[in-house]
């Protein structure tokens, strides 16, 4: 076990009002960043839609959650490990059940997340696109929330309805927002401010941070093509310093305050929400 309150990991949601806005592979092009920063990282693929996290990465997992969740595996035999040392959860619709799961196998899976306290120093849960109960639930029950948006007015539009829901029915009042996909700094501002200027305006004490912007790149839509990482494919390219950046910004900020760090902890806020 961690010795101390700082050797805790962040855990870090990521997700969108709206799918095809490049969420998965922002969080695998950041954990490839962050991993070669020297950072240990984990990345939980919720995404019961699309469980897909493990294609960009090049990896075929065997099993998933739920042969954690009946006991078969232990999580560290379900996991696998990325070329770059970034480690995968396979989830799919395994975390589809939670709700459905008895004490026994919660008290099973909430010790197995425990042993995730020791092996990572940043864990990123792909959470599902949409306001559906399970994005939600992840959302709400990690240390941060980054949402990713694109211009697009419909993009806009669904991460301000999610982070409405967030905040009206879960009591989030913190968000970071990263924009994908645009020309240039200004056009990201642009939508940063459409956002922040909604939620003042209809929210109370909401907060949107702005953490950066990835550009629109050749180099990066080659690299979807391939079912790659442009960190791997093109390090040197607009996309890829980009994602740098965002990762070091990331890695600055300390575990927040409100979080007591521990993976159980924020298992446990899951099955709260889900119940």
């Amino acid at each position: 076990m961690g010795t101390g309150r700082q050797n805790f990991p962040k855990v870090v949601a990521v997700t969108s009002g709206k799918g095809g806005v490049g969420k998965t592979n922002i969080v695998g092009n950041l954990a490839v960043s962050l991993s070669r920063m020297g950072k240990r990282v984990v990345i939980i693929d919720a995404d019961i839609g699309l469980a897909n996290i493990d294609i960009i990465f090049n990896l075929r997992p065997q099993y998933n959650i739920r042969h954690v969740i009946s006991t078969e595996k232990t999580l560290n035999q379900v996991m696998v490990e990325s070329k770059h040392g970034v480690k995968i959860l396979p989830g799919g619709n395994g975390f589809a059940d939670l709700t459905q799961l008895n004490e026994g196998e919660k008290l099973n899976l909430l010790s197995e997340f425990e042993t995730l306290s020791d092996q990572a120093d940043i864990i990123f849960v792909d959470t599902g696109a949409g306001i559906s109960s399970n994005v939600l639930y992840f959302n709400c029950a990690c240390d941060e929330c980054i949402v990713i948006a694109t211009r697009e007015p419909t993009s806009i539009t669904d991460a301000y309805a999610m982070m409405k829901v967030m905040s009206q029915e879960y009591g989030t009042k913190y968000f970071k927002l990263i924009v994908n996909m645009v020309d240039s700094a200004a056009q990201a501002k642009k939508v940063y401010a459409a956002l922040s200027s909604a939620l003042d305006k209809y929210l109370k004490n909401v907060v949107l941070e702005y953490v950066g912007h990835i550009p629109f790149d050749r180099q990066l839509q080659k690299a979807v093509q391939k079912r790659g990482l442009v960190m791997d494919n093109a390090p040197d390219s607009l996309s890829a310093k980009a994602m740098k950046d965002i990762a070091v910004s990331l890695e600055r900020n300390p575990v927040s305050t409100n979080s007591n760090g521990s993976l159980t902890f924020f298992m446990n806020k899951v099955f709260q929400k889900s119940t």
